[in-house]
Protein backbone atom coordinates (compact mmCIF):
# COMPACT_ATOMS: atom_id res chain seq x y z
CA UNK A 1 0.00 0.00 0.00
CA UNK A 2 0.79 3.71 0.06
CA UNK A 3 2.23 4.87 3.04
CA UNK A 4 0.27 7.22 4.70
CA UNK A 5 1.63 9.31 7.51
CA UNK A 6 0.20 10.43 10.79
CA UNK A 7 -0.28 14.30 10.37
CA UNK A 8 -2.07 14.53 13.37
CA UNK A 9 -3.11 12.50 16.68
CA UNK A 10 -5.11 12.75 19.68
CA UNK A 11 -6.31 10.16 22.51
CA UNK A 12 -8.26 9.83 25.46
CA UNK A 13 -8.63 6.72 27.37
CA UNK A 14 -8.47 5.67 31.00
CA UNK A 15 -4.73 7.02 31.48
CA UNK A 16 -5.96 10.60 30.94
CA UNK A 17 -6.79 13.28 28.09
CA UNK A 18 -4.15 14.12 25.40
CA UNK A 19 -0.29 12.79 24.73
CA UNK A 20 0.73 14.62 27.97
CA UNK A 21 -1.12 13.03 29.91
CA UNK A 22 -0.75 9.80 28.17
CA UNK A 23 2.62 9.68 27.30
CA UNK A 24 3.20 10.88 31.43
CA UNK A 25 1.52 7.54 32.25
CA UNK A 26 2.98 5.09 29.60
CA UNK A 27 6.12 6.74 30.31
CA UNK A 28 6.04 6.17 34.08
CA UNK A 29 4.28 3.08 33.81
CA UNK A 30 1.27 4.69 35.78
CA UNK A 31 -2.18 2.26 35.12
CA UNK A 32 -5.33 3.93 34.07
CA UNK A 33 -7.15 0.93 35.42
CA UNK A 34 -9.35 1.16 38.40
CA UNK A 35 -11.62 -0.60 41.01
CA UNK A 36 -15.06 -0.64 38.96
CA UNK A 37 -16.92 2.96 40.00
CA UNK A 38 -19.30 3.14 36.70
CA UNK A 39 -22.15 4.17 38.52
CA UNK A 40 -25.04 2.35 35.89
CA UNK A 41 -23.00 -0.95 36.72
CA UNK A 42 -21.84 -1.02 40.36
CA UNK A 43 -22.61 -3.84 41.61
CA UNK A 44 -20.02 -5.54 39.28
CA UNK A 45 -17.04 -6.58 40.81
CA UNK A 46 -14.35 -5.74 37.91
CA UNK A 47 -11.50 -3.20 37.39
CA UNK A 48 -12.16 -0.97 34.73
CA UNK A 49 -10.54 2.07 32.12
CA UNK A 50 -13.12 4.88 32.66
CA UNK A 51 -12.46 8.10 31.61
CA UNK A 52 -12.53 10.86 34.21
CA UNK A 53 -14.30 13.70 33.87
CA UNK A 54 -16.39 12.81 30.55
CA UNK A 55 -19.27 13.13 32.39
CA UNK A 56 -18.97 16.58 32.83
CA UNK A 57 -18.64 17.58 29.07
CA UNK A 58 -20.84 19.62 27.48
CA UNK A 59 -21.26 19.55 23.70
CA UNK A 60 -21.81 22.99 22.16
CA UNK A 61 -25.59 23.92 21.77
CA UNK A 62 -25.90 23.15 17.76
CA UNK A 63 -24.91 19.84 18.26
CA UNK A 64 -27.11 18.84 21.42
CA UNK A 65 -29.00 16.40 20.05
CA UNK A 66 -25.28 14.37 20.20
CA UNK A 67 -25.33 14.39 23.32
CA UNK A 68 -24.70 11.15 24.52
CA UNK A 69 -21.35 9.31 26.60
CA UNK A 70 -19.97 8.03 23.33
CA UNK A 71 -19.66 11.80 21.52
CA UNK A 72 -18.24 13.12 24.52
CA UNK A 73 -15.41 11.34 24.38
CA UNK A 74 -15.13 11.92 20.70
CA UNK A 75 -15.06 15.72 21.45
CA UNK A 76 -13.03 15.34 24.35
CA UNK A 77 -10.43 13.52 21.68
CA UNK A 78 -11.09 16.29 18.97
CA UNK A 79 -9.74 18.54 21.08
CA UNK A 80 -6.88 16.86 22.16
CA UNK A 81 -2.79 18.21 20.72
CA UNK A 82 -4.72 20.84 18.56
CA UNK A 83 -6.59 17.96 16.25
CA UNK A 84 -9.12 19.91 15.29
CA UNK A 85 -7.12 22.83 14.21
CA UNK A 86 -4.83 20.40 12.38
CA UNK A 87 -8.05 19.43 10.10
CA UNK A 88 -8.94 23.12 9.64
CA UNK A 89 -5.64 23.71 8.09
CA UNK A 90 -5.98 20.72 5.72
CA UNK A 91 -9.64 21.31 4.58
CA UNK A 92 -8.66 25.17 4.06
CA UNK A 93 -5.70 23.53 1.64
CA UNK A 94 -7.94 20.71 -0.09
CA UNK A 95 -11.31 21.22 0.45
CA UNK A 96 -13.77 19.66 2.80
CA UNK A 97 -15.27 16.97 -0.01
CA UNK A 98 -11.63 15.90 -0.36
CA UNK A 99 -11.12 14.52 3.56
CA UNK A 100 -12.39 11.06 4.62
CA UNK A 101 -14.02 10.34 8.00
CA UNK A 102 -13.68 6.60 8.71
CA UNK A 103 -14.31 5.60 12.21
CA UNK A 104 -15.08 2.46 14.38
CA UNK A 105 -17.48 1.42 17.25
CA UNK A 106 -18.74 -1.52 18.80
CA UNK A 107 -21.44 -0.05 20.67
CA UNK A 108 -21.89 3.96 19.48
CA UNK A 109 -23.70 5.80 22.27
CA UNK A 110 -26.44 2.11 23.31
CA UNK A 111 -25.38 3.49 26.65
CA UNK A 112 -28.29 6.33 26.47
CA UNK A 113 -29.93 3.79 25.17
CA UNK A 114 -29.94 1.58 28.18
CA UNK A 115 -30.34 4.25 30.71
CA UNK A 116 -33.57 5.62 29.09
CA UNK A 117 -35.01 2.16 28.38
CA UNK A 118 -34.08 0.86 32.52
CA UNK A 119 -35.62 4.50 33.46
CA UNK A 120 -38.68 3.79 31.60
CA UNK A 121 -39.08 0.40 33.41
CA UNK A 122 -38.77 1.13 36.80
CA UNK A 123 -40.91 4.05 36.37
CA UNK A 124 -43.33 1.66 34.59
CA UNK A 125 -43.85 3.92 31.72
CA UNK A 126 -43.16 3.48 28.24
CA UNK A 127 -39.73 5.12 26.89
CA UNK A 128 -39.51 8.75 25.49
CA UNK A 129 -37.10 8.74 22.18
CA UNK A 130 -36.01 12.64 20.81
CA UNK A 131 -35.96 12.86 17.48
CA UNK A 132 -33.47 11.87 15.91
CA UNK A 133 -32.22 9.58 19.12
CA UNK A 134 -31.39 6.91 16.62
CA UNK A 135 -29.76 8.94 14.04
CA UNK A 136 -27.47 10.61 16.26
CA UNK A 137 -26.62 8.68 19.44
CA UNK A 138 -27.18 5.04 19.01
CA UNK A 139 -26.91 4.25 15.31
CA UNK A 140 -23.69 2.79 13.83
CA UNK A 141 -23.11 6.14 12.15
CA UNK A 142 -24.01 8.41 14.50
CA UNK A 143 -20.40 9.24 16.15
CA UNK A 144 -19.19 9.43 11.74
CA UNK A 145 -21.81 12.50 11.61
CA UNK A 146 -21.10 14.02 14.60
CA UNK A 147 -17.63 14.26 13.93
CA UNK A 148 -18.37 15.33 10.10
CA UNK A 149 -20.78 18.30 11.42
CA UNK A 150 -17.98 19.09 14.08
CA UNK A 151 -15.11 19.76 11.39
CA UNK A 152 -17.18 20.63 8.48
CA UNK A 153 -15.91 17.65 6.30
CA UNK A 154 -17.93 16.47 3.36
CA UNK A 155 -15.69 13.59 1.59
CA UNK A 156 -16.73 9.71 2.09
CA UNK A 157 -17.35 8.63 5.24
CA UNK A 158 -18.42 5.59 6.75
CA UNK A 159 -18.35 3.29 9.97
CA UNK A 160 -16.62 -0.25 10.76
CA UNK A 161 -17.83 -2.36 13.26
CA UNK A 162 -15.90 -5.40 13.47
CA UNK A 163 -15.93 -5.89 17.49
CA UNK A 164 -12.44 -5.40 18.56
CA UNK A 165 -10.82 -4.70 15.35
CA UNK A 166 -13.18 -2.10 13.65
CA UNK A 167 -10.79 1.02 14.81
CA UNK A 168 -7.65 -0.40 13.21
CA UNK A 169 -9.50 -1.68 9.41
CA UNK A 170 -10.16 1.99 9.16
CA UNK A 171 -6.81 2.42 8.50
CA UNK A 172 -7.44 0.29 5.55
CA UNK A 173 -10.74 1.84 4.28
CA UNK A 174 -9.09 5.58 4.52
CA UNK A 175 -5.78 3.63 2.10
CA UNK A 176 -8.14 2.14 -0.32
CA UNK A 177 -10.15 5.65 -0.30
CA UNK A 178 -7.05 7.77 -0.92
CA UNK A 179 -5.43 5.23 -3.36
CA UNK A 180 -8.45 4.86 -5.77
CA UNK A 181 -8.79 9.23 -5.43
CA UNK A 182 -11.77 9.45 -3.61
CA UNK A 183 -10.12 11.48 -0.97
CA UNK A 184 -7.30 13.18 -0.57
CA UNK A 185 -6.50 12.62 3.07
CA UNK A 186 -8.99 11.11 6.14
CA UNK A 187 -9.50 11.38 9.55
CA UNK A 188 -9.36 7.89 10.95
CA UNK A 189 -10.76 6.52 15.09
CA UNK A 190 -13.17 4.75 16.76
CA UNK A 191 -14.54 5.54 20.30
CA UNK A 192 -16.50 2.98 22.54
CA UNK A 193 -17.53 4.22 26.23
CA UNK A 194 -18.41 2.10 28.99
CA UNK A 195 -21.73 0.34 28.29
CA UNK A 196 -24.50 -2.19 30.25
CA UNK A 197 -24.59 -4.34 27.48
CA UNK A 198 -20.87 -5.00 27.14
CA UNK A 199 -19.83 -4.70 31.07
CA UNK A 200 -22.53 -7.37 31.84
CA UNK A 201 -21.89 -9.41 28.82
CA UNK A 202 -18.30 -9.82 29.23
CA UNK A 203 -19.24 -10.85 32.40
CA UNK A 204 -22.04 -13.85 31.23
CA UNK A 205 -19.06 -14.62 29.06
CA UNK A 206 -17.17 -15.01 32.15
CA UNK A 207 -14.20 -13.24 30.29
CA UNK A 208 -13.92 -10.16 33.22
CA UNK A 209 -11.21 -10.44 35.58
CA UNK A 210 -12.03 -9.47 39.57
CA UNK A 211 -8.09 -7.69 39.26
CA UNK A 212 -6.70 -5.26 36.75
CA UNK A 213 -6.17 -7.42 33.50
CA UNK A 214 -2.84 -9.15 33.10
CA UNK A 215 -2.20 -9.97 29.87
CA UNK A 216 0.01 -13.02 28.69
CA UNK A 217 0.40 -13.47 32.43
CA UNK A 218 0.52 -17.40 34.20
CA UNK A 219 -2.29 -16.22 36.53
CA UNK A 220 -4.30 -14.43 33.75
CA UNK A 221 -7.74 -14.33 34.53
CA UNK A 222 -9.45 -12.24 31.71
CA UNK A 223 -10.38 -8.65 30.72
CA UNK A 224 -10.56 -5.10 31.92
CA UNK A 225 -12.79 -3.26 29.94
CA UNK A 226 -11.82 0.39 29.21
CA UNK A 227 -13.38 3.32 26.93
CA UNK A 228 -11.68 5.79 24.78
CA UNK A 229 -11.62 7.57 21.67
CA UNK A 230 -8.80 8.53 19.40
CA UNK A 231 -8.02 10.24 15.94
CA UNK A 232 -5.22 10.70 14.05
CA UNK A 233 -4.88 12.73 10.33
CA UNK A 234 -3.66 10.50 7.63
CA UNK A 235 -2.03 12.29 4.45
CA UNK A 236 0.03 11.23 1.59
CA UNK A 237 2.98 13.64 1.90
CA UNK A 238 5.98 13.22 4.70
CA UNK A 239 4.11 15.59 7.07
CA UNK A 240 4.82 13.25 10.48
CA UNK A 241 7.46 10.61 11.84
CA UNK A 242 5.64 8.14 11.54
CA UNK A 243 3.68 6.30 8.67
CA UNK A 244 1.38 3.04 8.65
CA UNK A 245 2.71 1.08 5.46
CA UNK A 246 1.01 -1.75 5.46
CA UNK A 247 -2.53 -2.73 6.82
CA UNK A 248 -3.93 -6.91 6.71
CA UNK A 249 -7.08 -8.27 7.12
CA UNK A 250 -8.43 -11.50 7.22
CA UNK A 251 -11.86 -13.50 8.85
CA UNK A 252 -11.56 -16.41 10.23
CA UNK A 253 -15.19 -17.12 11.20
CA UNK A 254 -13.96 -19.91 13.13
CA UNK A 255 -16.14 -18.74 16.36
CA UNK A 256 -18.57 -16.47 17.20
CA UNK A 257 -16.86 -15.45 20.53
CA UNK A 258 -13.76 -17.57 20.23
CA UNK A 259 -10.18 -17.07 17.92
CA UNK A 260 -9.04 -20.05 16.30
CA UNK A 261 -7.02 -21.74 18.38
CA UNK A 262 -4.32 -22.10 16.41
CA UNK A 263 -4.80 -18.31 14.83
CA UNK A 264 -4.79 -18.97 11.21
CA UNK A 265 -6.77 -15.66 10.65
CA UNK A 266 -4.65 -13.30 13.04
CA UNK A 267 -1.42 -14.91 10.90
CA UNK A 268 -2.87 -14.01 7.71
CA UNK A 269 -3.76 -10.40 8.71
CA UNK A 270 0.09 -10.19 10.05
CA UNK A 271 1.16 -11.66 6.74
CA UNK A 272 -0.77 -9.23 4.41
CA UNK A 273 0.03 -6.26 6.70
CA UNK A 274 3.98 -7.20 5.66
CA UNK A 275 3.19 -8.06 2.09
CA UNK A 276 1.12 -4.66 1.88
CA UNK A 277 4.39 -2.70 3.25
CA UNK A 278 7.13 -4.93 1.00
CA UNK A 279 8.70 -6.01 4.00
CA UNK A 280 10.28 -9.17 5.39
CA UNK A 281 8.97 -10.58 9.03
CA UNK A 282 13.00 -10.21 10.07
CA UNK A 283 12.07 -6.15 9.49
CA UNK A 284 9.65 -6.30 12.55
CA UNK A 285 11.51 -4.71 15.40
CA UNK A 286 8.03 -4.95 17.90
CA UNK A 287 4.63 -6.22 18.10
CA UNK A 288 1.93 -4.41 20.21
CA UNK A 289 -0.43 -7.60 21.00
CA UNK A 290 -4.11 -7.67 21.19
CA UNK A 291 -3.27 -9.34 24.48
CA UNK A 292 -6.65 -9.56 25.76
CA UNK A 293 -5.65 -11.70 29.18
CA UNK A 294 -7.86 -14.18 28.08
CA UNK A 295 -6.51 -17.50 28.51
CA UNK A 296 -7.26 -18.41 24.41
CA UNK A 297 -7.36 -15.11 23.32
CA UNK A 298 -3.65 -14.68 24.66
CA UNK A 299 -2.70 -18.38 23.51
CA UNK A 300 -4.29 -17.80 20.21
CA UNK A 301 -2.45 -15.05 19.52
CA UNK A 302 0.87 -16.69 20.96
CA UNK A 303 0.79 -18.57 17.38
CA UNK A 304 0.24 -16.29 14.97
CA UNK A 305 2.82 -14.28 16.25
CA UNK A 306 6.06 -17.63 16.62
CA UNK A 307 4.14 -18.80 13.07
CA UNK A 308 4.61 -15.28 11.18
CA UNK A 309 8.14 -13.97 12.91
CA UNK A 310 9.57 -16.87 13.73
CA UNK A 311 13.03 -14.28 14.62
CA UNK A 312 11.07 -13.87 17.83
CA UNK A 313 10.82 -9.76 18.21
CA UNK A 314 9.62 -8.02 21.44
CA UNK A 315 6.27 -8.24 22.23
CA UNK A 316 3.75 -6.56 24.41
CA UNK A 317 0.20 -5.83 25.66
CA UNK A 318 -0.65 -2.57 26.38
CA UNK A 319 -4.20 -2.99 27.77
CA UNK A 320 -3.27 -2.74 31.57
CA UNK A 321 -2.94 0.69 30.90
CA UNK A 322 -6.14 0.84 29.40
CA UNK A 323 -8.17 -1.73 29.39
CA UNK A 324 -9.37 -3.30 26.70
CA UNK A 325 -11.38 -0.43 24.79
CA UNK A 326 -13.10 -2.75 22.73
CA UNK A 327 -14.26 -0.84 19.14
CA UNK A 328 -11.71 1.35 20.59
CA UNK A 329 -9.13 -0.76 20.80
CA UNK A 330 -7.17 -0.71 17.41
CA UNK A 331 -7.08 3.28 17.11
CA UNK A 332 -5.98 3.27 21.02
CA UNK A 333 -3.26 0.21 19.93
CA UNK A 334 -2.15 1.68 16.83
CA UNK A 335 -1.62 5.58 18.28
CA UNK A 336 0.09 4.06 21.54
CA UNK A 337 2.64 2.12 18.87
CA UNK A 338 3.43 4.93 16.91
CA UNK A 339 4.24 6.92 20.28
CA UNK A 340 6.55 3.92 20.93
CA UNK A 341 8.03 4.50 17.58
CA UNK A 342 8.51 8.52 17.88
CA UNK A 343 9.94 7.96 21.47
CA UNK A 344 12.18 5.00 20.15
CA UNK A 345 10.86 3.41 23.75
CA UNK A 346 9.04 -0.24 23.90
CA UNK A 347 6.43 -0.30 26.63
CA UNK A 348 6.18 -3.19 28.19
CA UNK A 349 3.34 -5.55 30.10
CA UNK A 350 2.01 -4.12 32.72
CA UNK A 351 0.81 -6.34 35.55
CA UNK A 352 2.37 -9.73 34.15
CA UNK A 353 4.37 -10.40 36.87
CA UNK A 354 5.64 -14.00 35.59
CA UNK A 355 4.73 -14.86 32.04
CA UNK A 356 3.08 -18.13 31.32
CA UNK A 357 5.82 -20.59 30.06
CA UNK A 358 3.78 -22.17 27.17
CA UNK A 359 3.82 -19.03 25.10
CA UNK A 360 6.79 -18.84 22.90
CA UNK A 361 6.71 -15.20 21.98
CA UNK A 362 9.01 -13.48 23.41
CA UNK A 363 6.53 -10.76 25.92
CA UNK A 364 8.28 -8.03 27.69
CA UNK A 365 7.44 -7.00 31.07
CA UNK A 366 9.44 -3.70 31.45
CA UNK A 367 9.29 -1.11 29.48
CA UNK A 368 12.58 0.78 28.09
CA UNK A 369 14.44 2.94 25.50
CA UNK A 370 14.65 0.52 22.52
CA UNK A 371 15.86 1.10 18.51
CA UNK A 372 12.31 0.62 16.53
CA UNK A 373 12.12 1.13 12.64
CA UNK A 374 8.91 -1.11 12.17
CA UNK A 375 6.07 -2.50 14.49
CA UNK A 376 3.01 -4.19 14.28
CA UNK A 377 -0.18 -3.15 15.95
CA UNK A 378 -2.47 -6.49 16.19
CA UNK A 379 -6.53 -6.00 16.68
CA UNK A 380 -8.66 -8.98 16.48
CA UNK A 381 -12.24 -9.14 16.96
CA UNK A 382 -15.16 -11.58 17.52
CA UNK A 383 -16.34 -13.70 14.70
CA UNK A 384 -12.57 -13.69 13.71
CA UNK A 385 -12.14 -10.30 11.79
CA UNK A 386 -8.48 -9.67 12.47
CA UNK A 387 -6.66 -6.91 11.65
CA UNK A 388 -2.80 -5.77 11.79
CA UNK A 389 -1.55 -2.56 11.11
CA UNK A 390 2.10 -2.34 9.73
CA UNK A 391 3.86 0.97 11.00
CA UNK A 392 7.12 2.75 10.62
CA UNK A 393 9.42 5.65 11.20
CA UNK A 394 11.40 7.94 9.27
CA UNK A 395 11.15 8.70 5.75
CA UNK A 396 12.03 6.97 2.99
Amino acid sequence: MIPLYLAASSLVNGCGAGWREIGDALLQGRSGLRRNDFEPAQELDTWIGRVEGVEDVSLPDRYAGFDCRANRLILMALEQDGFAQAVHALRARVGAERIGVFLGTSTSGILDTELQARAAQRSGRAPHWPDDFYAQRHSMFAGVRFVREYLALRGPAFTVSTACSSSAKVFGAAARAIATGLCDAAVVGGADSLALSTLHGFRALELLSREPCRPCAVDRSGISIGEAAGFALLVREPRGAVSVRGCGESADAWHMSSPHPDGAGAAAAMRASLEGAALTPDDIDYVNLHGTATPANDSAEDRAVTATLPHRPACSSTKGWTGHALGAAGITEALITAFALEQQWRPGTLNCDAVDPTLAMRVETRSQPARLRHAMSNSFGFGGNNCCLLMSVGHE
